[in-house]
């Protein structure tokens, strides 16, 4: 635990301007990131006594070892620039709200030459238009249904409307009248992207104009006595309304906005959104959070703004966001939120009306939002728990092993031989930690020795990285208090390009050790995991490994394995880490194999493209006739010169003769006749 006394910037060197902070812990990843109007009055409230400050801020400002500072202009540039930080660094004690499931939009591609209605998940690309979101799949494909009765536009993938353009014939809904089947020419491409604009149109909220039309229309057809297609223009009209329903007019006046409402405690805090369109509900989403730093509503309101919108523009960002309590700095969160959208933004809290109704709806649904999570939360934590409680005392540690890594070998009859390295914090997968390796030490096959490679590669770069840092330096004795530094970053003067940033606050590869290290394996795979840790004097990570065949825990140095209960929440976490990693092993030797098995000796020539290489097997038909030709030949070619001819020539001359295929039933050998594989 450091003392914020320690570290505490002199009172001058801290400007009073706008900025942006950062705190760093000793491995100097960047811990909290916040904003100020005035930096020296922000900064100072952080090194008061320690018994005034805030739980959760005692625990940030203990847990720093330095602190940063970038000035800027405005307090916008601010507001942009916190964001980008704690996109870029991931914090630990700002907030960061979970969201559990990423939402499905209607999504319309009008960038292709025949616009496609489908279901999207995912980072929004360009070109596509997108309603809702929406919170199930289900609720999409059954609005579609009805709407494609009026609308009928292509819903089928590019496979689907490919063969069907082939073979001449449209797939159902084309046949049931629920596509208008431009594949087969049934419409150009210009009557159906009007189709597609009518359907994009009615989704954004211009419905009344439709139902009219189509009610004249029907009308028109009962008095000229066309009876079936006044009865299919009534039907019609019923499927456009039966869609309308399914988003109810909440907002008479045709509003577009975003109502965000918040509920909390002193733990955790649940937001909930609702995305109106034209006056109806056309969305709604919602996250939860750990609330880690001392926060409040304002607070929790100015996060959630932040990463609804930190990725949108233009139509995206609402004309309108109702909030229950405004953000510190409301003038440049508007601002910034125009900046989004490109227009004028109106944020404010309702007073009255339908718009304070909706609210408590919303309001009433983060409640119940926060309510849920706690439910499953209590289970989770409570059981997490206990499996790392039970871990730590079957291995007799000294504290709960709250960062595991997991490694295991994979490899084919010792081919391809890798090695997968997972990471679990506070019992949940931390994927973006996870590491993958190949075995360079040796050839063949011999999991005892690859794991003995393994952990001593990793645990390699462990100590390089604290030898970088200065961890194993004594500090030189100061009087006074110490002196930050003066660094492009922390002047606001950009570095210059191409300069690498010695320290830069992002996670490094392998720069925090595990309190505990599980090997895939028995006796064997520990003992080698163990003596690759003594070989590297690292005496402070416990080791064991998990085999397969009882589930036995094995530690170094003890002749019987522990056997925990099979109704063990220890072991079960065990098993979940050890699953993991051998899915993570097995994916990239899988991986690997594929890639050899598809490699041509085409792949050995400098500067031959993948283009170049299709040209040369469709001018030639085979790798094996493309041996037998001649420099000129090859040169013949369009795109090849003499000398890419030349070397050409002598990679396939060089090139050890590919094993023979052999058809399983018959036993005849299979000639080699495309790209270098064999079938």
């Amino acid at each position: 635990m450091a003392d914020p006394s320690s570290y505490r910037p002199k009172p001058g060197q801290i400007p009073d301007s706008p900025g942006v902070y950062k705190f760093r812990d000793e491995h100097r990843r960047v811990i909290y990131v916040g904003k100020a109007k005035n930096l020296r009055q922000r900064l100072a409230n952080y090194f008061q006594d320690l018994a005034a400050l805030h739980p959760r801020t005692r625990t940030m400002v203990t847990t720093a070892a330095s602190v940063e500072w970038t000035v800027v202009s405005t307090e916008v540039e601010a507001l942009q620039l916190e964001y980008s930080w704690i996109k870029e660094f991931d914090p630990r004690f700002n907030v960061k709200y979970r969201d559990d499931k990423s939402y499905p939009y209607l999504a319309v591609t009008l960038d292709e030459e025949f616009p496609r209605v489908q279901v999207m998940r995912g980072a929004k690309k360009k070109g596509v238009r997108y309603f809702g979101p929406y919170g199930h799949a289900w609720a999409i494909r059954e609005t579609v249904d009805l709407m494609l009765r009026v609308f009928p536009v292509r819903t089928c993938s590019a496979g689907v409307f490919k063969n069907a353009a082939r073979t001449g014939r449209p797939c159902l809904l084309g046949y049931i009248g629920k596509c208008s089947a431009p594949c087969v020419g049934r419409v150009t491409a210009e009557e159906h992207r009007e189709l597609a604009d009518a359907f994009c149109d009615f989704m954004a909220g211009r419905t009344g104009t439709y139902i009219r039309r189509l009610e004249k229309d029907m009308m028109a057809a009962a008095e000229e006595m066309e009876y079936e297609r006044a009865a299919r223009l009534r039907d019609d009209v019923e499927a456009l309304k039966r869609a309308m329903e399914k988003s109810a007019v909440v907002l008479a006046d045709a509003t577009d906005a975003d109502l965000i409402a918040v509920a909390e405690d002193e733990l955790e805090a649940a937001v909930q959104i609702f995305h109106v369109r034209g006056g109806r509900v056309r969305g709604q989403r919602g996250w939860v959070t750990d609330k880690v730093e001392n926060v409040d509503t304002a607070g929790l309101v100015e996060h959630a703004l932040q990463q609804l919108y930190g990725e949108e523009a233009g139509d995206s960002v609402p004309k309108e966001v109702l909030v229950p309590a405004l953000p510190e700095d409301p003038e440049a969160v508007s601002q910034w939120l125009a900046g989004r959208r490109g227009s004028q933004v109106s944020l404010r809290i309702p007073q009255r009306g339908d718009k304070k109704d909706l609210m408590t709806t919303v309001q009433r649904n983060a409640q119940q939002a926060l309510g849920l999570h706690k439910t499953k939360r209590a289970s989770d934590l409570t059981t997490r728990s206990r499996a790392l409680e039970e871990i730590a005392e079957a291995l007799g540690l000294d504290s709960a092993p709250l960062r595991i890594e997991c490694f295991d070998i994979s490899h084919l009859q010792g081919d391809d031989v890798v090695a997968s390295m997972v990471v679990f914090e506070d019992g949940l997968a931390r994927k973006s930690e996870y590491r993958r390796f190949q075995i360079k030490g040796f050839e063949g096959q011999d999991d005892v020795r690859s794991m003995h490679e393994v952990i001593g590669r990793r645990f390699k770069r462990y100590l390089q990285e604290k030898e970088r840092t200065g961890e194993w330096e004594e500090a030189p004795e100061t009087s006074g208090t110490p002196e930050i530094p003066v660094t492009s970053e922390t002047s606001g003067i950009p570095a210059p390009d191409g300069e690498a940033r010695e320290d830069d606050g992002r996670p490094k590869r392998f720069a925090y050790p595990p309190q505990l290290v599980v090997v895939d394996g028995g006796r064997p795979q520990v003992a080698a995991a163990k003596r690759a840790l003594d070989e590297l004097g690292i005496d402070d990570v416990a080791v064991c490994g998990l085999a397969k065949r009882l589930e036995e825990v094995w530690l170094p140095d003890d002749d019987d394995p522990v056997v925990l209960p099979r109704s063990s929440e220890g072991l079960y976490l065990l098993q979940r880490v050890r699953d993991e990693a051998h899915r993570f092993a097995i994916t990239y030797q899988r991986a690997k194999r594929a890639k050899r098995i598809r490699s041509s000796p085409l792949d050995a020539v400098p500067g031959l493209g993948e283009t170049r290489k299709q040209s040369l097997i469709k001018h030639f038909g085979s790798v094996k006739k493309l041996k037998q030709a001649t420099i000129d030949e090859i040169c013949e070619v369009p795109g090849i010169g003499r000398r890419t001819a030349e070397s050409v020539a002598v990679a396939l001359a060089s090139a050890a003769p590919a094993t023979p295929a052999v058809n399983t039933a018959t036993g005849e050998i299979i000639e080699e006749d495309d790209g270098g594989s064999t079938t």
